[in-house]
């Protein structure tokens, strides 16, 4: 993928500031052809190896990561999807989410591409996730400073980008439930980076055909994630409010009212979308079995507990050091980036406006999401075993912070004599943050290496006792990562064992290390 931009690059091309309006590109200038190309002398010379280098150690997370993947197997919510999916399709799936479990359709076409694979699916999920979070995020960096009419150097995006990934996928209490567990990934990590695909067509768009493809896929984009997850659509909604406001009294023209029809058909769609899952049959059912409605949600007790629930993930989110990952790869790109005719860019104009506004919408989006899951999880939803929930909101957080890093490198090209002690202070940084999570990752590939091994020798042995006509099998819980199991509890949580007898095709299973029945 092309770090380049043909267009911004035009001499004498006004930027969207109005700088350098008219003014010739000597071609001979050492500033212009180091702005424009990185080589040259000083520090910008050395920033593309730079680059290349220090998007090694994230992409090398990932790479692992995905490998590992090859050691997942099914538990908790998987034992009910595999058998629904084999029997009836996924269309089967769709009309079980809809009618009975919560009303995410698309949802259930999600959980059943993967679901149809069986196993297989569990294990290549990580990889496919992995790759298509990474495609996005470079794709959106590229287009974003086009968009800009920026130039960097090659390969800042791909670090970015890389970088960005392995703190939204790795830097997290629970890889396990945020990476590796599909069901969880659908319904909360994936959802925002689908999110921000929707972006693509929008920071493309250049004609009159591309800006209604534009409009037509935030519609459409919406409604996806208006049935995918309700706490992804508070976030894009909010989001999307916040840029619509922040553009209220401003002079109209073509690119802002661009802007506003694209934010007004994305709220449409989410709209659309939510009111297609709120009043379906299945999202009824879930309100009333966990007890999570209107009532409920909003009574003083709940919002309360909620507000102290959030200040409590708000704590660990923002004390996890390696988060400043994001900071130093936003100042590299800060410090690297330049105007077509090699000149600095300035911070841009409302700048402290914006940034508050994105603070402020990130703050909001992630306390409804936690009044919205409260009423399920309870005191649980500030706890690292569910911290899944947070993911929705978090690929915003990591954004802030790469953006606030851009501000700061900005600000310091302009100020500093000699960038070359920061470039180095932020290349260090960079590598620091992947150390801790490529511990935890190695540590994590052992716990789930050992679960498969003990999976895999009980499936062949449930799988015999089926063929052999047995109607009710031994289960030896399998736990990982905090993951639900049957026989939890002390043995008297029974779920999901009904959907692994039904995987198994048997009346029932028994705990295995009490070798009873069940009552």
């Amino acid at each position: 993928m092309s770090d380049c931009t043909p267009e911004a690059a035009a001499p004498g091309r006004p930027d969207a500031e109005g700088r350098g309006a008219g003014r010739p590109v000597d071609a001979h200038d050492p500033r212009t052809a180091a702005g424009r190309t990185g080589h040259g002398r000083g520090p910008s010379s050395r920033v593309p190896l730079l680059a290349g280098a220090l998007s090694l150690p994230p992409l090398t997370l990932l790479a692992a990561a995905a490998w590992f993947g090859r050691s997942v197997r099914p538990s908790a919510d998987d034992w009910c999807f595999l058998p629904v999916v084999r029997d009836d399709g996924i269309s089967g799936l769709v009309g079980q989410f809809y009618f009975r479990d919560n009303g995410r359709v698309a949802n259930a076409v999600l959980v059943g591409a993967y679901a149809r694979f069986q196993v297989a699916g569990h294990q290549w999920f990580g990889l496919v996730s992995g790759v298509l979070t990474l495609t996005v995020l470079w794709a959106v960096a590229v287009l974003a400073l086009r968009r800009a009419r920026l130039t960097v150097p090659r390969g800042m995006p791909l670090l970015v980008a890389a970088m960005t990934t392995a703190l939204f996928l790795f830097v997290t209490p629970n890889t396990y439930k945020t990476f590796y567990w599909p069901a969880a990934s659908v319904s909360h990590t994936m959802p925002p980076v689908l999110a921000c695909a929707a972006l693509l067509p929008f920071l493309a768009a250049r004609t009159r055909r591309g800006r209604g493809v534009a409009l037509a896929v935030a519609a459409f984009a919406g409604l996806v994630i208006g049935t995918l997850s309700e706490e992804t659509t508070i976030v894009v909604a909010v989001l999307l409010a916040t840029v619509l406001l922040l553009g209220v009294g401003r002079a109209a023209g073509p690119p802002r009212t661009f802007l506003r029809l694209w934010c007004a058909a994305g709220l449409g769609g989410v709209g659309a979308g939510a009111l297609v899952l709120i009043t379906s049959p299945g999202s009824a059912h879930r309100r009333d079995r966990f007890g999570a409605g209107t009532t409920s949600m909003t009574s003083p007790d709940s919002l309360a507990a909620s507000l102290r629930g959030f200040t409590e993930i708000t704590e660990s989110v923002g004390t996890t050091w390696p988060y400043a990952g994001a900071v130093a790869v936003g100042m590299l790109l800060g410090l690297s980036c330049r105007h077509p005719d090699g000149s600095r860019p300035g911070p841009p104009s409302r700048w402290a406006l914006t940034a508050c506004a994105g603070l402020a919408a990130l703050l909001l989006a992630g306390y409804l999401c936690t009044v919205v899951a409260y009423p399920v999880f309870q005191e649980r939803v500030s706890r690292p075993s569910a911290n899944r929930l947070w993911n929705d909101y978090l690929l915003v957080y990591v954004a802030l912070l790469v953006g606030a890093g851009v501000l700061l490198g900005v600000a310091a090209r302009q100020r500093a004599r000699a960038t070359g002690p920061l470039h180095a202070g932020c290349a260090v940084l960079c590598v620091l943050v992947c150390v801790s999570p490529a511990v935890a990752l190695l540590d994590l590939d052992t716990e789930m290496r050992a679960r498969a091994e003990r999976w895999d020798a009980q499936d062949r042995r449930l799988r015999e006792g089926a063929s052999t006509g047995a109607e009710v099998l031994p289960y030896e819980r399998l736990v990982i990562s905090q993951m639900l199991e049957p026989f939890g509890r002390h043995s008297t949580a029974y779920w999901p064992g009904g959907c692994v007898a039904d995987y198994y095709r048997v009346d029932d299973v028994t705990d295995a290390t009490r070798s009873v029945r069940r009552p």
